[in-house]
């Protein structure tokens, strides 16, 4: 998964003032036929990790996507989303499904502070942890990904292979 920096002005990338939308995700993408499948925002609370999730199957089954890209879009949005409810500070976290006819995107922003971890995860302690490989596990199930930080928060795309 790429760090990007993100050089865009103040609210510009993430939509902070403006309703979620298409436009609040769009990094530097190429305009293609690519079409929004179904866009979500909901305070960055607990309940909002198994609601996502459910959002994610019906949008894997309404493109009746096989049961890999299913399982892979499932869990690249219950681990995106709890990443912003447990660790972003965000109020609330905005999620857009997006698909073309070779691939699916699912982009998730917050408005919290991307927060790096301070040394890498080699100790033996770390390893048996029940948590914590939530990007190296979206970057597994993803062709593509970014990770773009700025002040107003964060937006994490993974792409999924169809």
């Amino acid at each position: 998964m790429r760090i990007v920096t993100c050089p865009s002005p103040e609210g510009e990338l993430l939509g902070v003032e403006e309703p979620p939308g298409a436009e609040h995700f769009r990094e530097g993408v190429t305009p293609r036929t690519r079409r929004v499948l179904a866009v979500a925002s909901l305070p960055a609370a607990p309940r909002a990790v198994p609601r996502l999730r459910r959002l994610a199957r019906a949008v894997a089954r309404r493109r009746q996507l096989s049961a890999g890209a299913e399982e892979a879009l499932t869990m690249i949005v219950s681990e995106l989303v709890t990443n912003v409810v447990l660790h972003s500070g965000s109020p609330d976290l905005a999620v857009m499904f997006e698909a073309d006819d070779a691939s699916l995107t699912v982009v998730v922003r917050d408005r919290g502070r991307w927060r790096d971890r301070p040394s890498p995860r080699c100790e033996p302690a770390d390893m048996d942890a029940g948590f914590g490989r939530g990007l190296a596990l979206v970057d597994a199930y993803s062709v593509d990904g970014s990770v773009c930080a700025s002040a107003e928060g964060t937006l994490v795309r993974a792409v999924i292979a169809l």
